[in-house]
């Protein structure tokens, strides 16, 4: 056997280890963008988490009678700060959002309370956080499918099960957070 067999399996073998170099690295690169987005959804909850207690002394001042509604958000607003996975994060902030709309759905009844200066000023604010996590969830969202489209792929699969990389999951709008409150002043 002559040189030129092995140079041919050298060759295919460098090219082996150049590819599983190369797919590794980009299973890295996506895994670290789903991360980031990650990251981004999380500071815009933090900024929902800490306008929440001010929206809630405000309506309680109020609509005191309305304790469950009241401690209903209190309640998710903890579970979702103490959440320690994303998945988990995103079932805690679902709650969250049906105690939020269910807050303003009572405040409806209070007029004091929707003209409200302090009360009108944290509803915006709440409502800008909203529009910025539907930002942060989108952007998630398409790392997330860039990800686990790679992971699935052959032989990018192949890769990713060597090193168990799993697919992400999506955050998620649940049917019920899909419809429009109807909030009127």
């Amino acid at each position: 056997m002559g040189w030129i067999p092995w140079t041919i399996l050298g060759v295919i073998v460098l090219i082996l280890i150049l590819w599983a170099v190369s797919a590794y690295n980009k299973l890295v690169a996506l895994s670290v963008r789903v991360d980031n987005g990650w990251a981004q959804i999380d500071v815009q909850l933090k900024k929902r988490f800490d306008l929440i207690p001010n929206l809630v002394e405000t309506v309680k001042g109020y609509a005191a009678h309305e304790k469950s509604t009241l401690s209903e958000v209190t309640r998710w607003r903890s579970a979702a700060m103490g959440s320690k996975t994303p998945e988990e994060a995103m079932e805690n902030n679902a709650q969250l959002t049906r105690a939020i709309v269910n807050l303003f759905a009572t405040a409806e009844q209070y007029p004091d309370l929707k003209a409200n200066q302090n009360f009108l000023d944290l509803q915006g604010q709440l409502q800008d956080i909203e529009s910025k996590i539907a930002v942060s969830r989108q952007f998630y969202n398409d790392t997330a499918m860039k990800f686990n489209e790679y992971v699935m792929r052959f032989p990018s699969n192949i890769m990713a099960s060597l090193f168990h990389f799993s697919l992400k999951k999506y955050f998620e709008v649940e049917e019920m957070d899909k419809a429009v409150p109807q909030v009127k002043f």
